[in-house]
C-alpha cells in the first residue's frame, strides 16, 4: 500500500525505519507547512518496506512517501 502525502510539505521526521511493524493509526511521518506539523499515519497494520523520504526533503501532494505490506 502506499502513503501519499496529503499537500505540498517539508519532511520535517520520519519516526519509521524500513522493516519496522506498525499498527492501525501509529504515525509514520511528520510533515510541517506554513508552520504546522501534519502527521502520517498508518491506515493499516503492516511492515514499512520502503521509506522514500528523509528528514528535510520537501514532498509534493499526492507524493509517495512510504510503502506498507
Amino acid at each position: 500500500m502506499e502513503i501519499k502525502s496529503e499537500m505540498a510539505a517539508s519532511v520535517w521526521q520520519v519516526v519509521v525505519a524500513e522493516g519496522d511493524e506498525v499498527a492501525e493509526g501509529d504515525t509514520l511521518l511528520v510533515l510541517e507547512s506554513m508552520k504546522m506539523e501534519i502527521p502520517v499515519e498508518a491506515p493499516k497494520a503492516g511492515k514499512v518496506s520502503s521509506l522514500l523520504v528523509k528528514a528535510g526533503d520537501t514532498v509534493d501532494e499526492y507524493q509517495v512517501l512510504a510503502i506498507l505490506d
